[in-house]
């Protein structure tokens, strides 16, 4: 027989993980703000391994809208601009010869709107997560009833569950908003 204490941490590990994959999906959604986070699926090809730019560069933000990449060797400059290209991350980078310049546009009202609905989208992803954590929590208190685990100790495990759902699902919502906001402000 489970321990309702072990089952509760397991889901409160699964909505954790749900949680820190909507953060870390919402740091790639570019904000009309330049970030390093959004150069973080680009990969090279140093020395025949596909490496990631962060590998093989310096990333920083010099400003608001621009990211500068610094490469350790010069002989990658262009490796590194044809996989900025080819990510479809949507910036056309500028080579000087030595570093790599990417200005961030800003948003229109109109690319704001379609990027707050997409972290919309993320965090209900999110939110079906917890959902289906709290249910198989509560799917596994059910069995351990049949396996002698009293009733209401089983009633309260549930309670539990449902609190520890409802703090998960107010953290989604607050990580959405703070998005949304930085997304939204001109």
């Amino acid at each position: 027989m489970l321990d309702p204490k072990d089952i509760k941490q397991e889901a409160e590990i699964a909505m954790q993980s749900a949680v820190e994959y909507l953060d870390d999906t919402l740091a790639h959604i570019r904000a009309g703000k330049a970030s390093p986070s959004l150069l973080d699926s680009i990969r090279i090809d140093y020395y025949g391994t596909m490496s990631p730019l962060s590998n093989v560069a310096t990333v920083t933000t010099p400003d608001a809208r621009t990211i500068q990449i610094q490469p350790w060797e010069k002989k990658i400059l262009g490796d590194i601009e044809r996989a900025i290209i080819n990510s479809n991350i949507g910036l056309a980078p500028n080579n000087n010869g030595e570093t790599i310049r990417l200005i961030i546009p800003p948003l229109t009202e109109e690319r704001r709107r379609d990027l707050a609905k997409q972290c919309k989208g993320e965090a209900e992803n999110a939110k079906v997560s917890v959902r289906n954590a709290r249910r198989d929590a509560i799917d596994t208190l059910k069995k351990q009833i049949k396996e002698g685990l009293p009733e209401d100790a089983e009633k309260d495990a549930e309670a539990d569950m449902q609190k520890l759902h409802d703090k998960y699902i107010r953290l989604i919502d607050d990580v959405y908003a703070k998005k949304e906001k930085e997304i939204m402000t001109v």
